[in-house]
């Protein structure tokens, strides 16, 4: 099954149709497990074949329905992103946790020229990130170890990872400075379920130099207001129909 999606994984915007000799290539399978492969996913309607190669098949749709029916937000939502994005001039990013990631569900770019973009369904690491400092609030030392295990920083970033979650915990938001990527900076607010656990990060996020102290005081405020309304609504069910 890994080796079928790792196939699938292989299609982007950038490389829409891939070829057999792409497969073998990429993935280091030998050509009669691709051949293999290729034809289940094309008898299940999750390839297609065209004279060039491979495309996504139209049984895909069925899931891109389904997954987008369970992860769209609600329209109070995504208009409040809208309004965020517009009034602090910078993009607005929706994270949840899985496992040592944390995945973009919704985002609104930022409307100037200079802006920090990051795809919807990319998966970005837990080990830096103001977004990651406040879902991290619940996190067990088990867990962040693993975390400081995957970074360039080894186990004992574990240790300076619980640092920066405590002083998000009481400043009520989290910030970072080219902590994964120079030049990047973000901010973010926690959304709680009624648990009253952290279930996902609001954040904004764009280039350092814009990120003054004064700004960065403003753009915590802000999120931790639209924040506050997220969870206020209920955020344990927040993508489709509440339950």
């Amino acid at each position: 099954m890994q080796r079928a999606l790792g196939i699938l994984g292989l299609l982007t915007d950038d490389r829409p149709i891939v070829s057999v000799r792409d497969i073998v290539e990429a993935t280091g399978l030998a050509k009669t497990t691709v051949l293999r492969l290729v034809a289940t996913l094309e008898y299940n309607g999750l390839l297609w074949a065209t004279t060039n190669g491979y495309m996504a098949g139209p049984g895909l749709w069925r899931w891109a329905h389904l997954a987008r029916k369970s992860w769209e937000l609600p329209p109070e939502t995504q208009t409040g992103m809208r309004e965020l994005a517009a009034r602090q001039r910078e993009t607005v990013n929706l994270y949840v946790a899985r496992d040592i990631y944390r995945v973009c569900v919704a985002q609104q770019e930022s409307p100037q020229p200079l802006r920090h973009v990051v795809r919807v369904g990319d998966e970005l690491p837990m080990w830096a990130g103001a977004s990651s400092k406040v879902l991290l609030r619940d996190a067990s030392p088990a867990l962040l170890e693993r975390i400081a295990k995957a970074s360039p920083h080894g186990p004992g970033h574990a240790a300076v990872m619980r640092e920066w979650i405590d002083e998000a915990a009481a400043a009520g938001y989290g910030e970072s400075h080219g902590e994964r990527e120079a030049g990047l900076s973000a901010v973010a607010a926690p959304i709680l379920g009624r648990s009253g656990g952290v279930v996902a990060a609001l954040a904004l996020s764009g280039p350092t130099i814009r990120f003054t102290p004064d700004r960065v005081t403003a753009f915590a405020a802000d999120l931790r207001a639209m924040a506050q309304q997220m969870s206020e609504r209920g955020f344990d069910r927040p993508f489709g129909a509440p339950g």
